[in-house]
């Protein structure tokens, strides 16, 4: 009688402490899997707002540059038509999918896009470094494209 006290005891202790749950799979499965959507979800609602509000920026930049809208959607011709308004070849784009090249291009694509709409060098370095925020500002406010000549 007195082991069954004790083995009584000892299961109480377990249940009320939550490790006997604690290596149950099945409830460590269904929270962790709960938690996980829970993220998944929040985190695909943020992915799609950034890129529905990319999508939205760069529309309006191609048509402030000339360009029709919908070429914003359209995945590689999009670049060749940004290539196009920052004043470089548009053949530049398959310089994008060489490593350290494309970080060469990329800069010297915001460089020139700056340029294109009138900006300072110092607006060319914000769009290198935070590009959602400064491509906003040149889709939404007053300035205007007008190409300058490259010289790369």
């Amino acid at each position: 009688m007195k082991k069954m006290y004790g083995f009584l005891g000892l299961l109480v202790i377990l249940v009320i402490s939550g490790s006997a749950f604690a290596a149950d799979p099945l409830v460590n499965d269904l929270s962790e899997s709960f938690s996980n959507q829970v993220f998944l979800t929040v985190f695909l609602l943020f992915y799609f707002a950034v890129t529905l509000f990319m999508i939205i920026i760069q529309w309006k930049l191609f048509v402030k540059a000339g360009e029709p809208g919908w070429a914003s959607l359209v995945p590689i011709y999009n670049a060749v038509v940004l290539m196009q308004i920052s004043g470089k070849p548009g053949w530049w784009v398959i310089l994008m999918f060489v490593p350290f090249a494309n970080i060469v291009v990329i800069i010297l694509m915001d460089i020139g896009l700056a340029r294109n709409f009138r900006r300072s060098d110092a607006f060319a370095i914000g769009l290198i470094f935070l590009p959602i925020i400064f491509l906003a500002v040149l889709a939404f406010d007053s300035s205007r494209y007008s190409p300058v000549e490259s010289t790369i």
